[in-house]
């Protein structure tokens, strides 16, 4: 059930690329992603309250808290920066290379959580990376 979840997650951030594309055309890049990280907050936080699960927040630990905030800041750095470069480079483009963070997850999956590489998700990694260069780096006519 994970790779449905994992393919939705895939459909809907392409989708994201493509309407942000559109939609920071003539607004600051800055602009737009605050515009998309209140809906984020209100919709994140609608979905916690139907489910019953606010009364939860009091139970994280503190350092769950420290990973959790520390990947938030980092959530709202890589969206900036995604933005930003949607706003000057062409989305087909852009999205690949921002997916590149594929192969830095493998590789700080593997040192930091501790978890066994194979040969298939070495080989994987590489030719995800090789493809997203290759899109990134063609020329647009």
């Amino acid at each position: 059930m994970w790779i449905v979840f994992a393919l939705l997650a895939a459909i809907t951030a392409g989708a994201v690329v493509t309407l942000s594309k559109a939609g920071i055309k003539n607004v600051d890049s800055s602009l737009a992603f605050a515009i998309q990280s209140v809906l984020i907050l209100a919709v994140s936080w609608g979905v916690v309250i139907f489910q019953g699960n606010l009364p939860d927040v009091s139970r994280i630990d503190r350092r769950v808290w420290i990973y959790l905030t520390s990947a938030g800041v980092l959530t709202c750095l890589s969206s900036l920066f995604s933005f930003y470069a949607l706003k000057i480079g062409n989305a087909s483009q852009v999205s690949p290379l921002t997916n590149f963070s594929l192969v830095f997850a493998v590789i700080m999956a593997a040192v930091f959580l501790k978890e066994k590489l194979n040969w298939q998700v070495i080989a994987g990694a590489v030719l995800m990376a090789a493809g997203a260069v290759l899109i990134a780096i063609a020329k647009k006519e």
